[in-house]
Protein backbone atom coordinates (compact mmCIF):
# COMPACT_ATOMS: atom_id res chain seq x y z
CA UNK A 1 0.00 0.00 0.00
CA UNK A 2 2.90 2.35 0.71
CA UNK A 3 4.27 1.95 -2.83
CA UNK A 4 0.82 2.57 -4.28
CA UNK A 5 0.48 5.78 -2.28
CA UNK A 6 3.97 6.97 -3.18
CA UNK A 7 3.57 6.09 -6.85
CA UNK A 8 0.17 7.73 -7.08
CA UNK A 9 1.46 10.91 -5.41
CA UNK A 10 4.35 11.06 -7.88
CA UNK A 11 2.06 10.44 -10.85
CA UNK A 12 -0.38 13.11 -9.65
CA UNK A 13 2.51 15.52 -9.16
CA UNK A 14 3.83 14.78 -12.66
CA UNK A 15 0.38 15.31 -14.15
CA UNK A 16 0.03 18.60 -12.30
CA UNK A 17 3.48 19.71 -13.43
CA UNK A 18 2.55 18.99 -17.05
CA UNK A 19 -0.70 20.93 -16.61
CA UNK A 20 1.20 23.90 -15.21
CA UNK A 21 3.56 23.84 -18.19
CA UNK A 22 0.79 23.71 -20.80
CA UNK A 23 -1.98 25.71 -19.14
CA UNK A 24 -0.11 28.19 -16.94
CA UNK A 25 -2.32 31.12 -17.94
CA UNK A 26 -5.56 29.28 -17.10
CA UNK A 27 -4.57 27.76 -13.73
CA UNK A 28 -4.14 29.28 -10.26
CA UNK A 29 -0.70 29.56 -8.70
CA UNK A 30 1.78 26.74 -9.26
CA UNK A 31 1.93 25.53 -5.65
CA UNK A 32 -1.83 25.01 -5.42
CA UNK A 33 -1.90 23.04 -8.66
CA UNK A 34 1.02 20.80 -7.67
CA UNK A 35 -0.45 20.06 -4.25
CA UNK A 36 -3.86 19.34 -5.77
CA UNK A 37 -2.33 16.91 -8.25
CA UNK A 38 -0.38 15.02 -5.60
CA UNK A 39 -3.25 14.85 -3.12
CA UNK A 40 -5.69 13.94 -5.88
CA UNK A 41 -3.44 11.05 -6.83
CA UNK A 42 -3.28 9.78 -3.25
CA UNK A 43 -7.04 10.14 -2.82
CA UNK A 44 -7.63 8.33 -6.11
CA UNK A 45 -5.35 5.51 -5.01
CA UNK A 46 -7.20 5.24 -1.72
CA UNK A 47 -10.60 5.06 -3.42
CA UNK A 48 -9.43 2.63 -6.11
CA UNK A 49 -7.63 0.41 -3.62
CA UNK A 50 -10.74 0.36 -1.45
CA UNK A 51 -12.93 -0.58 -4.40
CA UNK A 52 -10.66 -3.22 -5.96
CA UNK A 53 -8.83 -4.55 -2.93
CA UNK A 54 -5.18 -5.53 -2.66
CA UNK A 55 -3.26 -7.03 -5.57
CA UNK A 56 -4.28 -4.54 -8.27
CA UNK A 57 -1.23 -2.29 -8.31
CA UNK A 58 -1.47 -0.93 -11.87
CA UNK A 59 -5.24 -0.52 -11.77
CA UNK A 60 -4.83 1.47 -8.55
CA UNK A 61 -2.31 3.76 -10.25
CA UNK A 62 -4.65 4.25 -13.21
CA UNK A 63 -7.48 5.17 -10.85
CA UNK A 64 -5.18 7.60 -9.06
CA UNK A 65 -4.25 9.35 -12.31
CA UNK A 66 -7.90 9.59 -13.35
CA UNK A 67 -8.96 11.18 -10.05
CA UNK A 68 -5.98 13.57 -10.11
CA UNK A 69 -6.87 14.61 -13.67
CA UNK A 70 -10.49 15.25 -12.68
CA UNK A 71 -9.45 17.37 -9.70
CA UNK A 72 -6.98 19.33 -11.82
CA UNK A 73 -9.65 19.95 -14.45
CA UNK A 74 -11.75 21.65 -11.77
CA UNK A 75 -9.00 24.24 -11.32
CA UNK A 76 -8.95 25.34 -14.97
CA UNK A 77 -10.43 28.77 -15.58
CA UNK A 78 -12.17 29.67 -18.83
CA UNK A 79 -10.03 31.32 -21.50
CA UNK A 80 -10.22 35.09 -21.37
CA UNK A 81 -12.29 36.57 -24.14
CA UNK A 82 -13.29 40.05 -25.16
CA UNK A 83 -16.36 40.97 -23.18
CA UNK A 84 -19.21 42.76 -24.86
CA UNK A 85 -21.74 44.85 -23.09
CA UNK A 86 -25.33 43.68 -22.89
CA UNK A 87 -26.50 46.71 -24.90
CA UNK A 88 -24.45 45.83 -27.98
Amino acid sequence: MFLEALGSALLGFALAWAAVQWLADRLPDRARVLVTGALGGVFGALVTHGALGPGHFFATLVGAVVVAAVLLSLLIRPASRLRRSAAA
